[in-house]
């Protein structure tokens, strides 16, 4: 998060700026340090200071890498598409937020199936329950496997009566095994 704030901050700056920015940086560092020794009692909204002191020295580090840049580079002004270093960064950080976001909009669809899915557990007779474990054990299925099927052929007409095709219960080949 330092090199991508510093990055857009440093944009256009020129090195006096740049220096200023390292300076103001090396002052935040010492106060924070200073504070993490502090015996002081801190107020209950104030910041956690090892995680402010720890943010300053990642800020400091990145304007000081972008001073150094400037100075090796002879530019006048900092421009982020001529750092190869941040350039390189700024297109990792973008991969792993890109990365991030699908994997959330993947989550996002597995919980709406999940929230469409349902689960049942019922009791039937003792004759169906025969008749569904042997299907089942004819099929080398489990009964639930078969009740399932069951369920997915399930249709319903326009009266609202519900019915199952007729159908021969077996295992379907798993993905792996259809190539």
């Amino acid at each position: 998060m330092a090199r991508d704030q510093v990055r857009r901050q440093a944009a256009g700056r020129t090195t006096h700026q740049v220096q200023q920015a390292v300076d103001t940086a090396v002052v935040r560092v010492r106060e924070t340090r200073e504070e993490l020794r502090s015996p002081a009692p801190r107020g209950e909204f104030a910041p956690d200071p090892q995680e402010l002191a720890d943010r300053w020295a990642a800020l400091l580090t990145e304007w000081q890498r972008v001073a150094a840049h400037l100075i090796a580079s002879g530019a006048g002004l900092y421009d982020g598409n001529q750092d190869e270093t941040g350039s390189a960064w700024a297109r990792e950080r973008e991969k792993r937020r890109a990365t991030a976001l699908r994997n959330h909009a993947a989550w996002t669809e597995q919980q709406r199936q999940a929230r469409d899915e349902l689960h049942a557990e019922f009791w039937l007779s003792a004759p169906a329950g025969r008749r569904i474990r042997a299907a089942a054990a004819r099929a080398g299925m489990s009964p639930n496997e078969i009740l399932a099927r069951l369920a997915e052929r399930v249709t319903v007409d326009d009266d609202g009566a519900v019915s199952v095709a007729p159908f021969t219960p077996g295992r379907t080949p798993m993905a792996s095994e259809e190539r």
